[in-house]
């Protein structure tokens, strides 16, 4: 067996950036509004604001954390990272299968760590190429890739 170490990231997809630029943009230009047009800030107001930008920090915090994903395969073990809290791993040798997927909207509903219609988990970035790896035991598990072929390819190799 060769030494098969690879790591990928894979952003975002343009989807998930427009939609927060979109959201934040709203965000900012609402409470600039609210304090050009106040002839009076009554105290509604300063909470008000305040509130949107929490959740305009939040919403920063999010897009951080879930702005794309790592992949990395060793000689024996296959790791995929999402953000701080979303870790999968695999020992190469209990992958059963492994095969080039689309993460599309039918499937899994969205974009980022979703549930599948058919039971499978996923990570997403976007809806476009993925990886599809069924484990020996467990559930499907499907993530985002800009090679899928060649981490197909890494996987099968090293997984006999």
């Amino acid at each position: 067996m060769q030494n098969a170490d690879y790591t990928e990231w894979v952003p975002a997809g343009n989807l998930v950036k427009g939609l927060f630029v979109m959201v934040s943009l709203i965000i900012v230009f609402v409470t600039f509004a609210v304090f050009l047009f106040s002839e009076a800030m009554a105290v509604e107001d300063i909470f008000g604001v305040g509130f949107a930008w929490v959740v305009l920090a939040f919403l920063l915090f999010v897009f951080w954390n879930y702005r794309g994903l790592s992949i990395q395969i060793s000689q024996d073990r296959l790791t995929v990272t999402y953000g701080v809290f979303n870790k999968k791993s695999f020992q190469l040798k209990d992958i059963a299968s492994c095969k080039i997927a689309k993460a599309n909207f039918g499937r899994y509903w969205g974009i980022g760590v979703r549930y599948g219609s058919d039971g499978s988990i996923a990570y997403t970035t976007s809806f476009a190429d993925a990886v599809e790896v069924a484990p020996k035991t467990g559930r499907v598990f499907v993530f985002s890739s800009k090679k899928p072929d060649q981490v197909c390819e890494i996987i099968k190799e090293n997984s006999l």
